[in-house]
């Protein structure tokens, strides 16, 4: 029977990979992925791809993803900006269903580089390949099965729960590595870049039902196709929380955002707008993000809104009912006989309210 296999399980669960532009020079981006997919102990075969090299990691090179005589599942793009088109071209020809493309250089830059980024969107649907970038960070799957680490991020990724996405590979370098040092753990990361082809959209809809994921957070600059969010976003949280943190909240940082990756902000009433009524729960900074995340993967979504208060004095009480209030919680009115029972086993100075 053939095997059923999701348009991004290329990227995300590869069983090969080409690393096009593996480098022999320590600390280069294209040494640093080869490095992590070695290190993090891929499940599945790796090519390094440099024609000038003969050996990198001790693993055997080849001149072009070409000249590699197994199938090719994923290939990582990290040469010139010039030499992309070509590259993706020859990955094509060889079959490779999925691609993260590290280089930046694109429409971040201006017209020059969106004409550059129109052509190799037009190149990946020739060939029906699925796109991660470009001007991105790289992947992860921390799934055992999988063990994927294809991004140049200096941190090692712990397993855990949370899908993560960001149009921000930097700002997602630091996420890992303050993850790490709180001890939070990722079932899969992915920095989005540019996000071309594969978008927030997409990895929502693969994540609304991958069973090694319980909670999405998501870093954006713009929200692309806003409708389709919206109409993913409401079924999405139904099933697992969704927190986002969306940046350009501001005239200046939208133009800032616009320069960093091409994304188009639009206004913030709107944005807050939208993400309210498709039950998306807005940080407003990165410690905001993971206070978020923490409380929801070690505490489920709860089926309502009512609350029960147990603390030790009686200030904290007064203060968490009113923050309660506040966020539209219902303070549960307990029973007398619930009551009863409480004050029977509490001792004399208790108040059960």
């Amino acid at each position: 029977m053939t095997e059923t296999r999701h348009p991004l399980d290329p990227i995300f669960k590869p069983r090969s990979i080409a690393v096009i532009g593996a480098s022999r020079k320590k600390g280069s981006i294209g040494w640093e992925i080869l490095h992590n997919i070695v290190e993090y102990e891929f499940n599945g075969k790796v090519f390094p791809v440099n024609p000038h090299a003969e050996v990198i990691h001790s693993i055997k090179c080849f001149p072009s993803v070409l000249d590699i005589p197994d199938p090719v599942d994923l290939a990582i793009i990290v040469v010139p900006k010039e030499e992309v088109l070509r590259v993706v071209d020859e990955c094509g020809q060889k079959g490779v269903r999925g691609l993260v493309v590290i280089t930046a250089g694109f429409k971040e830059t201006g017209p020059a580089g969106l004409e550059r980024e129109q052509k190799l969107v037009e190149k990946i649907r020739q060939y029906g390949m699925r796109m991660i970038g470009p001007n991105c960070m790289g992947v992860i799957n921390t799934d055992p099965t999988v063990r994927l680490n294809a991004t140049f991020a200096p941190t090692r990724p712990l397993p855990g729960r949370i899908g993560f996405t960001s149009q921000s590979g930097a700002l997602g370098a630091a996420i890992l590595n303050m993850a790490e040092r709180l001890g939070l753990g990722f079932s899969m990361f992915v920095s989005m870049g540019n996000k071309a082809d594969v978008s927030g959209n997409d990895l929502l809809q693969y994540w609304e039902d991958d069973p090694h994921t319980d909670v999405i957070l998501m870093y954006l600059e713009s929200f692309g196709n806003p409708r389709k969010f919206t109409q993913l976003a409401r079924r999405v949280t139904k099933k697992k929380p969704i927190i986002a943190v969306k940046a350009g909240r501001t005239a200046a940082g939208a133009r800032a955002a616009s320069s960093h990756t091409g994304a188009l902000a639009g206004l913030d009433l709107a944005t807050e707008a939208l993400l309210e009524q498709c039950g998306v729960l807005r940080a407003h900074s990165i410690e905001d993000l993971f206070d978020l995340a923490m409380a929801f993967v070690y505490c489920p979504i709860p089926h309502g809104n009512r609350v029960a208060i147990l603390t030790n004095a009686g200030g904290p009480a007064i203060m968490a009912t009113d923050a309660c209030v506040n966020f539209g919680l219902k303070i549960a009115d307990l029973a007398p006989r619930t009551r009863a029972q409480l004050r029977a086993r509490l001792p004399e100075e208790c108040t059960v309210e």
